[in-house]
């Protein structure tokens, strides 16, 4: 039992500190994913160590006491994205627009049940749906639904990588950004609602760091953080929604959020993890809503599945524009982060990734 409660330590205590370390490759940033996990397989093996281990030596006392300090950590990240933190509340806030809808879900290419979308999309009748890993196939199996979503981006790309935009409200601009790479395209669309109010729509995916994909998170730090730009640019409410290959509490999706002073709808209500579908244990929350303050979530969900590795992330909200109630919840950047922030973007421009590049349109 010792050797095993020292192995369990030494194994769970290494990830925990691995995502500590502020290195860009793999190794370190895969770790972030799995924090919820971790911290109860700390919780476990303290358990264990306590309860069964005899002889309790000062080797034994120091592997208690950093993982009581890692467990406290892992709390201190966490507890926001948990319904027991305190949120602003909205609840007498006047709609200015009716309530919009979305879904986003990153449908997985190689996954072939287009129905079961398509009967997801008919049941729910949201005013957008957002697909990711969107090839030939799946917009040949999606043509059903352009009766009913007249505007639409389709980007059908064999390398994962595709992305799909249709909404049955007026658009003034639908636009494809490439702004790391010429293989990850984002959907950038000025949407307006049925009583006029207009709304800009960022539809996201970039590639997670990875053994099988990008060796490192650069390229996908520098997407996410050159859209962050882009929307600070941005004039009147905007949300950003897709597969960000990243869960909130990471660095990079701290310092999106506070480059594009944009809200996370997640803070209070809960992880609303999204992937991995099949394995409810293992799953944890990279498919990511953003929302300037005059936007006001009522409903955020995962929705049944439809085979892909992902839940889809539904999301309803109205616009208020002359409210600033929420204006406490944004953050903004500090001078050291403005600094690593353009660092990061320009490590993410220059980064060749492992992908065949394709054309662009």
């Amino acid at each position: 039992m010792l050797l095993t409660y020292y192995i369990l330590s030494a194994l769970f205590i290494t990830v925990s500190l691995l995502p500590l370390i502020p290195h860009q490759h793999w190794m370190f940033r895969v770790w972030e994913f799995g924090r919820i996990q971790v911290m109860f397989l700390l919780l476990i093996t303290l358990a264990i160590g306590l309860l069964f281990v005899e002889d309790k030596t000062p080797l034994f006392w120091a592997s208690v006491f950093i993982q009581v300090g890692l467990i406290i950590n892992n709390i201190i990240i966490l507890f926001p994205y948990t319904t027991a933190y305190k949120r602003n509340k909205t609840e007498n806030i006047d709609n200015n627009s009716e309530s919009i809808s979305i879904i986003s879900v990153n449908v997985y290419q190689f996954n072939e049940r287009y129905d079961d979308l398509i009967k997801l999309v008919e049941k729910v009748q949201p005013d957008i749906l957002l697909t990711m890993e969107s090839n030939q196939a799946w917009e040949n199996g999606l043509s059903k639904i352009e009766k009913d979503y007249p505007n639409f981006k389709k980007v059908a790309l064999e390398n994962t990588y595709g992305i799909h935009f249709y909404t049955k409200l007026d658009v003034k601009t639908i636009k494809v950004n490439y702004f790391v790479a010429d293989d990850l395209p984002s959907i950038e669309a000025s949407v307006v609602t049925k009583n006029g109010t207009s709304f800009t729509f960022f539809g996201v995916h970039p590639p997670p760091p990875s053994p099988t994909e990008e060796d490192n998170s650069k390229e996908r730090d520098g997407e996410l953080l050159c859209i962050g730009k882009k929307v600070l640019e941005t004039k009147g409410p905007v949300i950003v929604v897709g597969d960000f290959n990243n869960v909130a509490w990471a660095k990079s999706s701290i310092l999106f959020k506070n480059t594009s002073k944009l809200i996370d709808p997640r803070i209070g209500r809960g992880f609303i993890a999204t992937y991995h579908a099949k394995y409810r244990l293992l799953r944890f929350p990279i498919d990511l809503f953003f929302h300037t303050s005059d936007i006001f979530v009522q409903d955020f969900k995962t929705l049944s599945t439809i085979g892909s590795d992902h839940l889809p992330l539904f999301c309803e909200f109205f616009i208020n524009e002359k409210e600033d109630v929420q204006e406490s919840e944004v953050e903004t950047l500090n001078e050291g982060e403005k600094e690593e922030v353009e660092e990061m973007i320009e490590d993410g421009i220059k980064e060749q990734g492992d992908r065949p590049k394709v054309a662009t349109s």
